[in-house]
This record gives C-alpha cells, sequence and structure tokens, in this order.
C-alpha cells in the first residue's frame, strides 16, 4: 500500500505544482479568466494565510504545521494495508507537501512563501487550488471510511451485540 500512496501523493503534488507555475506565468494577478461563464474562474491570488486566508501573517506557523503534517503521514503510512486509507494518506500527502512547497520556496521567502490558489467557484466564499481539492477529497473519503468502521487493514469493525457477550 505504501506504493498506491506514493504514487497518489506525487500525482497530487506533480498536478498542483505544475497547475500553479501555468498559473504564475500565464494568468493576471487578482483578475477573474472565465472558464464556464461566471460558474468556474481562474483567478490567481497569494494567500499568506490557511483556508479562507485564516491565519494571516503566521505563514511560518503554518508551514512548521505542514511539515508536521507531511512527516506524521510519513510516519504513519507503514500501518496501512488498505487501498482506500493509502488514498487517504496520499490525497493528504501530496496536498500538505504542494501548499508546503509554495511556503518554503515561494515569495516573500524560505518559510513565509505565501500559497498560489486560483480556482474560484460561485457563491463560495475561498479561492482555492489542486492541493486543497485533496485535502478536501481525503477528509471526506476519511469520514466516509470512519463511519463504515472501516480499519486501517481494510477490515470492517464489528459492534458488539447489545447487551454484551454472556
Amino acid at each position: 500500500m505504501l506504493l498506491l500512496l506514493a504514487l497518489i501523493a506525487v500525482a497530487v503534488w506533480g498536478l498542483d505544482q505544475t497547475a500553479k507555475l501555468l498559473v504564475v506565468e500565464n494568468l493576471p494577478l487578482g483578475r477573474p479568466v472565465p472558464v464556464i461563464g461566471e460558474l468556474l474562474q481562474f483567478r490567481f491570488v497569494k494567500n499568506s494565510g490557511a483556508a479562507f486566508s485564516l491565519a494571516s501573517g503566521f505563514t511560518w506557523i503554518l508551514s512548521i504545521l505542514a511539515a508536521g503534517i507531511v512527516a506524521a503521514v510519513i510516519w504513519f503510512a507503514r500501518r496501512i494495508r488498505s487501498k482506500a486509507w493509502a488514498a487517504v494518506f496520499g490525497l493528504i500527502l501530496g496536498g500538505a507537501f504542494g501548499n508546503l512547497t509554495d511556503r518554503l520556496f515561494r515569495e516573500p521567502g524560505f518559510g513565509t512563501g505565501h500559497v498560489i490558489d486560483f480556482i474560484q467557484l460561485i457563491y463560495f466564499p475561498a479561492i482555492f487550488n489542486i492541493a486543497d481539492i485533496a485535502i478536501t477529497s481525503s477528509m471526506v473519503l476519511f469520514v466516509i471510511l470512519s463511519f463504515r468502521g472501516v480499519g486501517l487493514d481494510g477490515r470492517r469493525r464489528h459492534k458488539e451485540p447489545e447487551g454484551g457477550a454472556a
């Protein structure tokens, strides 16, 4: 399962960084570019904060948190025996590493770089990127697997019968 996790993480990171490179090189900063009318637009922004631009000004703390998430996923990955959980952690790892790459290597400097966001949906209050989509998707899958009682080994946990065993 480590290979599947790694392939997903590398694919997410590569897609995210390629998209951001194309955005930086081809889109004007701050101006909307319609993709599907007003429903979907690309709007290149630099985000120094987290989701919804929260914690702006604390970019170095967000960098440390992202690095911690990346390290925790890599450490935890050896326990995974399920393709679904490998996908969850691959999406988290790829997304976290995508945004961490921005924080480490983009302006204004190492550990304080701004994340490139560019996807804007009508009526949605935030502009986001591929890494954010991967992280959000991983959380949806995490909730589904948790509610279904699927363990890291892929087996479903069975609940004890009411009243317990005699």
